[in-house]
């Protein structure tokens, strides 16, 4: 008897207010379609409890972190509260890394010197803690690298990974796999299909983003949510959008499931080990 495959979906916002009125249905829908393991980034100190405790209530894992386009409101002492929360928790095996942080240079109105300073100083507890990271990077590949180049990092996962080749090597080079979702399945994302076509099998992971970026069969155009539409993405949506990247590389579902999960567990170690405890706590 075959065995189904089982997905990882190594991001997505499950804490989220979208899902504040059926997430166990969200959750079992995930399940049932396979998907077996999680991680949860924060983005603020205030969801830090949030994420943690909904990862050890799901049976999933979590990161910590203070997301760039959160950094405006949030002040130096948030960084020390960033720092004790990896200090209390770093027994827990479901910490797994330190993240969302980055930089996002596509939103207006950043303060671009004040995101630089978050991120360099994340960029330092995730050394003083020895956590891998989970990188944003959107219109900022470079000078993301530019703070790894200079501070240093234990790897991690560049999330929702929208740069050139060279970037890409960059990164892996660094330790990084890079993550593939949603914008993957569009036909018109030509560089995105192109770099999960050609980029090592050991560079991808897989990902949601839930409940944002939606895959096109979710997608809805600016005049139908003008309207009222909504297209909420989910983790359940996970082994549809690996059948696009299975079509793309050649694989199987299963091989794409077992390779995108490996990836994932050497970016993120301890997903080793969150996986393989109780999903109480």
């Amino acid at each position: 008897m075959a065995i189904a495959p089982s997905f990882l979906d190594s991001h997505c916002h499950l804490d989220a207010s979208e899902f504040d009125a059926d997430r166990d249905a969200v959750v079992a829908r995930a399940r049932a379609a396979g998907v077996s393991q999680i991680v949860i980034p924060a983005v603020a100190v205030s969801n830090f409890d949030t994420v943690r405790e909904l990862a050890h209530q799901q049976g999933f894992a979590y990161a910590l972190g203070i997301h760039p386009l959160y950094v405006m409101q949030a002040s130096d002492e948030d960084l020390a509260l960033l720092d004790a929360a990896l200090e209390r928790h770093r027994e827990d095996p479901r910490l797994v890394a330190v993240g969302e942080i980055g930089l996002d240079f596509f939103v207006p109105g950043l303060d671009a010197a004040r995101q630089q300073h978050f991120y360099v100083e994340q960029l330092k507890l995730a050394g003083k803690h020895c956590l891998p990271l989970i990188l944003h990077v959107r219109r900022s590949a470079d000078q993301l690298l530019a703070g790894l180049r200079r501070v240093g990092a234990l790897g991690g996962i560049a999330h929702a990974f929208n740069g050139s080749f060279s970037q890409a090597h960059e990164f892996l080079k660094r330790g990084f796999k890079l993550g593939f979702g949603g914008t993957l399945t569009f036909e018109r994302s030509l560089q995105i299909r192109r770099l999960a076509t050609e980029l090592p099998d050991t560079a991808l992971v897989l990902e949601t983003d839930a409940p944002d970026i939606p895959p096109h069969w979710l997608y809805k155009t600016a005049t139908e949510r003008a309207a009222g539409a909504t297209s909420r993405n989910e983790p359940g949506e996970l082994p549809r959008i690996a059948a696009e990247l299975a079509m793309l590389r050649g694989w199987t579902l299963g091989q794409t499931a077992q390779i995108t999960r490996a990836n994932c567990e050497a970016a993120l170690q301890r997903l080793r080990g969150a996986s393989g405890v109780s999903g109480t706590g």
